[in-house]
């Protein structure tokens, strides 16, 4: 007989136990993520975004998603940007993520999700970051992060776990106290010999590895010269690039058609030329040899953020919490089960 599945609350104080020193183990889960999605055993609409014509700046985002076997999971992340919340030292992301019942559509589980949300774009960050050097023979050993928020501090997180150290490490923010900060953190994370820019293109220009992780609403990045010495851009905030970039450089997407849309770089270059010729392929394109990103061109990487990756990781956090026996369920959340009572 069919049941009624339990409801559980996941609070963040769990999700980041869970997470906390698995970095490898949810790049994995990623990965495995990334493949079920090339082989067309995800489902991933658009996202939908909310705006509000008062604040501008401001969003909530809505991702559904479905995830095949082995993961065998469905649900939807509600993520919000709100950038005024950093000057009131809030980050600016928060978000819950709700699982539904495979066998019911019940909705099973409700996980604070902004770390899930940083982990899962880190970990698609370092996957990508290693996957690329690896095919292009190249290991970058000079990284530069524009961008110094919670997604940097993630973002470098996985990389060191994914075996990437750096001879320098350099750190760009529009406000210099952030970048200080940031800086003071690698220093304390043992990153190595870090240096504060005064601007993006000093930054690139001494980067073998660009992290870009900002809060951008349109390009701000506009020179292809600043991309001659052939680094690999981890284009993690997706609007920092100018189509003149896009265009000059090799482009590798995390899923083509959810990039091209809501103004993204990419989408800017599609619009500028009308066609996608200049999207060399995707990550898993790489990750099955299908595609070899060059040494000789910069080659930028540009993850949409995809919902599947949010319900694999949760998934994950979902399974370790329950096994661990803490799970918190919440008795009687649903109450009319009789359809005529």
């Amino acid at each position: 007989m069919t049941q009624v599945p339990s409801f559980a609350v996941v609070s963040g104080q769990q999700v980041a136990g869970v997470l906390h020193g698995r970095e490898k183990q949810v790049v994995e889960v990623v990965e495995a993520a990334y493949r079920l999605h090339g082989e067309g055993r995800t489902v991933n609409p658009d996202s939908y975004f909310l705006r509000f014509p008062d604040r501008p700046s401001s969003r909530i985002i809505a991702l559904p998603a479905s995830v095949g076997a082995p993961v065998d999971v469905h649900g939807v992340k509600w993520i919000s940007s709100f950038p005024e919340n950093v000057a009131a030292g809030l980050p600016r992301a928060s978000a819950v993520l709700i699982l539904n019942d495979t066998a019911t559509g019940y909705p099973m589980a409700c996980l604070e999700s902004s770390i899930i949300s940083a982990a899962r774009t880190a970990a698609s960050a370092a996957l990508a970051a290693t996957t690329l050097a690896a095919a292009r023979a190249v290991t970058p050993r000079r990284a530069g992060f524009v961008g110094t928020g919670l997604i940097a501090r993630y973002v470098h997180t996985y990389l060191a776990a994914a075996g990437l150290s750096f001879d320098e490490v350099g750190v760009f923010d529009l406000d210099r106290g952030h970048a200080g900060g940031f800086a003071a953190y690698l220093g304390r994370a043992g990153a190595g010999p870090v240096r504060i820019h005064d601007d993006a293109a000093s930054l690139i220009a001494a980067s073998d590895l660009v992290v870009l992780a900002t809060v951008a609403g349109e390009p701000h990045i506009h020179d292809p010269g600043l991309l001659a010495h052939n680094p690999l851009v981890l284009h993690v905030s997706l609007r920092d690039l100018s189509p003149e970039i896009i265009l000059s450089s090799c482009n590798i997407l995390d899923d083509v058609e959810h990039c091209m849309k809501a103004g993204t770089s990419p989408h800017l270059a599609e619009q500028r030329t009308g066609g996608r010729s200049f999207v060399d392929g995707t990550l898993y394109d790489v990750l099955e040899g299908r595609v070899a990103p060059p040494a000789g061109r910069p080659v930028v990487f540009s993850p949409f953020g995809l919902g599947v990756l949010d319900l694999a990781v949760a998934r994950y956090v979902l399974d370790e919490v329950s096994a661990s026996g803490d799970l918190m369920t919440v008795p009687g959340f649903f109450h009319e089960l009789k359809r005529h009572g």
